[in-house]
């Protein structure tokens, strides 16, 4: 599943907060109603990689800012119904990177993306 939304807007657009809601119904990423809504976690087994653009340098958001909205999506969404290890890849400084780059990174994401399947 890929998710595009804006990282400098810190919270999750509303669309996307409902998408989450509806995938997140009883019985399928949270326990069935009734259950321990805290002690069953259906998704585990899973690992997930959030990839994460932005055009500041990414040392910078990581370091400064802690990474504040990705740390949010990892706890409070994917660690919530299970999925671990959760990786991250923060890609900054996007406007700069050119077109040799933009390879380099799509290559380095394939890579990973092929060793995931």
């Amino acid at each position: 599943v890929v998710i595009f939304f804006p990282l400098w807007l810190g919270d999750m657009p509303a669309l996307l907060k409902a998408f989450l809601e509806q995938v997140a119904r009883p019985g399928f990423a949270v326990g069935p109603e009734g259950a321990k809504p805290f002690g069953h976690k259906p998704l585990s087994g899973r690992s997930a990689r959030v990839v994460v653009t932005m055009g500041m340098p990414a040392l910078a958001y990581r370091w400064y800012f802690r990474a504040h909205s990705v740390k949010s999506l990892e706890r409070n969404i994917l660690g919530f119904v299970g999925f671990a290890p959760i990786h991250e890849t923060l890609i900054g400084s996007v406007e700069g990177l050119g077109s040799a780059g933009v390879a380099r990174w799509l290559g380095k994401l394939g890579k990973l993306g092929a060793q995931a399947a």
